[in-house]
């Protein structure tokens, strides 16, 4: 039933990885390999197990512990093969926590003895350490010298559950726990035994501030004991399955690769198309290969961008040499602001340079302009916090931070109030049709652009967005935030600003000096209207395929139960 449905599990989400789980399920469950009755059975190997213990403790090699509590029938949780016997962890091998040298002693750090941290176990078999300790840590700390074959687990935090088997003589802190198993017990078999462990040992270590299981908690863990010689043959199953594991994830990678190159490649030539006709035989091509391209939802946000890409470059609808052209709109915007100013209701700002021909990222379709942001929209900052000034007249306002302002959209799940004069508030407090543009964040999120429409009653920004209003009856702020969100302005917002090593910011001459293209009135409002419509078929898209990803994801767990 599994190798016949290989391929849905390995694409379905996280279908191998699941898949892995399940192999590690049967093979500790005796589900994988079959029995042989001719081979000694675990109960004769453990009372080996039991004579070496006794041996090892009269000779002073360990020490005698406390007797493990018996196996109750509770404790079982599976039917166990003729030739496997319950037993406890605990009885199965010498374990022992490590622990932390003091750091306010030099003399304990920079040895020869590799000393492992947690989180450190990140392949099945460790060799070298971040930290070295003395002889010194070792004789004065508590400290446990394990042997090279010896399984360690991590026992701490994100950590829990991890493991590897040593190939050097090394200690551990005491985030880890060592076992060096007995005569009886491989140690490749006792790390495939952890590794399908794992989820239990997570479930037990849950419930606290953090994480965590102890020594005690992993030696009284009850396990499936098989034969010496079927422990063999069940780890080099798993090895082969495991192998097999890893060839699906590469394909699966790789073809997910690929699709991503043919999407944008075949995406990538519909906006850098000169003149309709070419655009319109882009178009066919991609078409054609519709169900090819648009079969995961990640395909179709690239189709999304592709769609905006179009819209702003105006390639989306056809132009109309009936509707009134940009430069006549732009006039008119102008002298409204004029007006304003006249009025003394909006301050005359700096005239800003004209657009040089390197600056414009597009040729525009006849009938557009090209314009600077800032001579059409009064661009401001928001409210500083924290500011030591009296306030002769206070009042709350709540306010919008970086976090509020996504792309698209305004989240205001999570709101904070500010303190204001009153005098103040109608300098900060937004209205309906505001465009609110980030200054900074992760470099791909600076200038990320949402509208805001009133969404509450009263309502201003920080000082780490900025809020551009329009001046005139003429201006479209939809179009605006389509354009501010599109790859083009986002590639002038990256090449523009200031970087650190992983924040990115524009100041205000930055966001004002965008070259912003204007497209006739009428023409913006078809634009708008056409990639709602478009980008509304591709929410629809993007959903029934993530429906359909859910709906493969729930058969691949139930060819895995039905394994189970």
């Amino acid at each position: 039933m599994l190798l016949s449905n290989l391929n849905l599990l390995a694409t379905a989400p996280d279908g191998v990885a699941k898949l892995r789980e399940l192999i590690l399920t049967l093979a500790v469950q005796g589900k994988l390999v079959p029995q042989d009755p001719s081979e000694e059975p675990a109960s004769e190997l453990l009372k080996k197990i039991r004579t070496e213990k006794d041996r090892l403790i009269a000779e002073r090699k360990i020490r005698r512990l406390k007797p493990l509590d018996p196996i109750d029938e509770s404790e079982t949780g599976f039917a166990l093969p003729s030739t496997w016997e319950w037993e406890r962890l605990g009885n199965l091998g010498d374990w022992g926590a490590g622990a932390t040298p003091s750091r306010s002693n030099s003399s304990y750090y920079g040895g020869d003895i590799p000393w492992f941290k947690s989180g450190e176990l990140n392949a099945d078999f460790l060799s070298e350490s971040e930290e070295t300790v003395t002889d010194a840590a070792l004789r004065d700390c508590s400290l446990r010298l394990n042997q090279v074959g010896d399984v360690l687990i991590a026992m701490y935090g994100a950590t829990i559950g991890k493991t590897a088997i040593l190939s050097v003589i090394a200690t551990t802190n005491q985030a880890v726990c060592a076992c060096t198993p007995f005569a009886g017990l491989s140690n490749t078999y006792l790390l495939l035994l952890m590794k399908a462990l794992k989820p239990y040992f997570i479930s037990i270590g849950a419930g606290g501030a953090q994480p965590n299981i102890s020594r005690e908690k992993v030696i009284a863990t009850v396990i499936g004991f098989p034969p010496l010689a079927e422990q063999s043959r069940i780890v080099t199953r798993v090895e082969e399955l495991m192998r097999l594991c890893d060839a699906l994830e590469a394909k699966a990678r790789l073809e997910a690769t690929q699709h991503e190159q043919l999407v944008r490649t075949l995406l990538s030539t519909l906006p850098t198309s000169s003149t309709p006709e070419e655009l319109t035989d882009h178009w066919h091509r991609v078409a054609t290969h519709f169900d090819l391209l648009l079969d995961r939802p990640e395909a179709v946000d690239t189709l999304e961008q592709t769609i905006l890409q179009l819209a702003v470059r105006g390639l989306l609808v056809p132009q109309d040499p009936q509707d009134e052209p940009a430069s006549t709109l732009l006039q008119k915007i102008r002298a409204e602001k004029d007006r304003l100013i006249a009025e003394g209701k909006i301050k005359r700002d700096k005239p800003l340079p004209p657009i040089a021909e390197d600056e414009k990222p597009f040729e525009l379709p006849q009938g557009w302009e090209w314009v600077k942001l800032g001579e059409i929209v009064v661009i401001s900052s928001g409210v500083t916090l924290g500011r030591k000034t009296a306030i002769p007249s206070p009042i709350s306002l709540p306010y919008l931070r970086v976090a509020n302002v996504q792309r698209w959209h305004l989240n205001l799940a999570s709101m904070k109030d500010v303190v204001i004069d009153s005098s103040e508030l109608e300098r900060f407090q937004l209205v309906h049709g505001d465009l609110l543009i980030t200054e900074g964040g992760d470099w791909d999120k600076v200038g990320r652009t949402a509208i805001w429409r009133d969404e509450i009653p009263s309502c201003g920004h920080q000082n780490h967005i900025f809020k551009a209003r329009g001046t005139s009856s003429q201006w479209n702020p939809v179009w605006a935030e389509m354009y501010l969100n599109s790859a083009v302005a986002r590639a002038y917002f990256a090449s523009s600003a200031k970087q650190t090593t992983n924040l990115a910011s524009i100041n205000m001459t930055q966001l004002k000096d965008c070259a912003f293209p204007m497209p006739p009135l009428a023409e913006q409002s078809r634009i708008v209207a056409r990639v709602a419509s478009l980008r509304a078929l591709c929410a629809d898209l993007r959903q029934r395929l993530t429906a359909a990803r859910t709906q493969q994801a729930l058969l691949a767990e139930v060819l895995i139960g039905e394994a189970a």
